[in-house]
């Protein structure tokens, strides 16, 4: 077998430390992870993990945008396949229902933020996060809806804000119901669930 070049080396480093970030942080939540315990369960030294990610905070943040960009990638290529519009809104619905109030995720993104309170820097962190999902959203709902963009610039505007407003909504509501189910799994998804049915549903139809 070839040897790995460096630059190979270092990619493998990386996504060994983050593989192992990611783990840990779910096991035990970002306060009670060390470095020291990542580095070593990935194998490497705690210099390792401040030569690829600098600190801890980065480290957190590039996990929880691995987790979002695995999250929603899933979910767009459910959306995508073949049905009309209220089955793409089922397999929707069938996602939120098994993925809303996963402990470790949820618990996670709620650590990171309630740290990030008082440190601009972290709080910047955050609000990259948020938008970088909200973008992925937006493009997920796309796919979803399958609709061409209209020739009038109005029509495409006003397009444009029905799905930015969309994907607040979405995220608000995911962010909410995990919360909720991540400290009581019995509380039903029906609700937000019942929400995002008729507001797709809406949006499918051209209701801006």
């Amino acid at each position: 077998m070839a040897r790995l070049t460096r630059i190979e080396q270092r990619a493998q480093t990386r996504a060994d430390l983050l593989l192992a970030a990611r783990d840990r942080f779910l096991e035990v939540g970002y306060a009670a992870a060390s470095l020291e315990d990542i580095a070593d369960r990935a194998g490497y030294s705690k210099g390792a993990v401040y030569s690829n990610f600098v600190d801890k905070p980065n480290l957190c943040r590039e996990v929880l945008q691995a987790i979002h960009e695995e999250k929603v990638g899933q979910l767009s290529a459910l959306v995508s396949g073949p049905g009309d519009l209220q089955d793409r809104i089922d397999v929707l619905a069938s996602w939120v229902e098994r993925t809303a109030g996963d402990v470790g995720w949820t618990m996670l993104e709620l650590e990171f933020v309630t740290v990030a309170r008082t440190d601009p820097s972290l709080l910047a962190m955050v609000v990259e996060l948020r938008s970088a999902a909200h973008r992925t959203v937006v493009d997920m709902l796309r796919t979803m809806l399958r609709g061409d963009a209209d020739d009038d610039a109005a029509d495409a505007e006003a397009e444009l804000y029905a799905l930015d407003s969309t994907a607040d909504l979405m995220l608000a509501a995911a962010i909410g119901l995990g919360i909720q189910r991540a400290v009581d799994p019995t509380i039903s998804p029906e609700p937000v669930i019942a929400s995002l049915r008729s507001t797709l549903t809406l949006l499918g139809a051209g209701v801006y």
